[in-house]
Formats: structure tokens, sequence, C-alpha cells
């Protein structure tokens, strides 16, 4: 079973290393990390995808609440969430209809190309893994040259986990499935 967890951690020098070291000096495989600072510069969230029954997902919670830097864990794979990942891919483009082909695939992906190339494009592609992966497998003909993801995040929806919409002030937001 696939488990994503919010923790939100003390921002200071060593903080991922030393909670990826105590995860991996226990067995636990963390199948994708993503760690940025929040609003407030003093925290950091890790969002960190995990497989597993709910024996491990419990015991990986119990280790990282023991921490000093974490402030706080949650599991949100029962809530409603939105997650995403972003992918900088490079791939070969000759000048002339396969560019023109790719450029369509970035369009339907609804992906960005962020640089050109004499023999080549780099394309921007955020989303939901299942559209990332989608994506790789429509562009591998071409020639992928070289690639690079981040690891999820993801953000419980307001009202705490309710599918209730947004109070009226709010800017609007984007649906599950862009």
């Amino acid at each position: 079973m696939r488990h994503v967890l919010s923790a939100l951690v003390q921002n200071v020098p060593g903080v991922l290393s030393h909670i990826a070291g105590m995860l991996a000096s226990r067995g636990y495989n963390i199948d994708s990390l993503a760690v940025g600072e929040t609003e407030n510069p003093e925290l950091s969230r890790m969002t960190f995808v995990v497989m597993g029954d709910d024996k491990i997902l419990d015991q990986v919670r119990k280790q990282l609440e023991k921490l000093v830097t974490v402030v706080e864990v949650e599991d949100i794979s029962s809530q409603d969430y939105v997650e995403r990942d972003l992918m900088l891919v490079r791939v070969r483009a000759e000048a002339g209809s396969q560019r023109s082909e790719i450029k369509e695939l970035v369009d339907i992906f609804r992906g960005k190309i962020v640089d050109v190339g004499e023999t080549e494009l780099m394309i921007e592609i955020s989303g939901q893994e299942n559209k990332i992966e989608a994506f790789i497998d429509r562009v591998r003909p071409y020639g992928i040259t070289q690639l690079v993801r981040t690891g999820r995040i993801a953000l419980v929806r307001s009202g705490n986990g309710s599918s209730k919409a947004p109070p009226a002030e709010a800017p609007e937001t984007q649906s599950a499935s862009a």
C-alpha cells in the first residue's frame, strides 16, 4: 500500500540527512522525498511516499515523531489531497515535423518548452505521477537525452480533508485532474 506522509520539520542544517539516515538505518525505503521551506522560514515541509502496510506506516510515523527536529507528522493518504510531481526532460527533436509532433504532445499534457537547442527541446511537465509517466512513454521514441524529477509534493485540500468548496474570498484553485 502507498502512503503519503507530510512532516513539518525545523529548518536547520542536517535535518534531511538525519531523517533519511534514521529511516534507512531501520530498513524503511522512501519511494519519494521532497523538501522545501514553508510559509514560515523556520520550518520546512517534507513529503514522503512510502510503501508498506499500516504496521510499517505506524512504525515510520513513530520513528519520525521521536526526532527533536520534527514538529508534526501526518499521513495524508486517507484525506482529500492534491499531489504533484515536476519533471524536466530533454528530448531529441530535429527541426521540422518531429518538433511539431513533440510540441503537440507538450500542449496536450499542458507542459512547457523551456529551452530550445539545435537538436533538442527541454520540456517542463508537472502533475500527478501517472501523467508524468504517460508523457515519458510518449516521448521515449524520440529519444530522451536527460531527465530529472522532483519527489512528490502534496497538501490536504481546504476543509481538513473534506471536499467542501473553499470560501468565496479564497483564490481559485486547480482541480485534482489538472
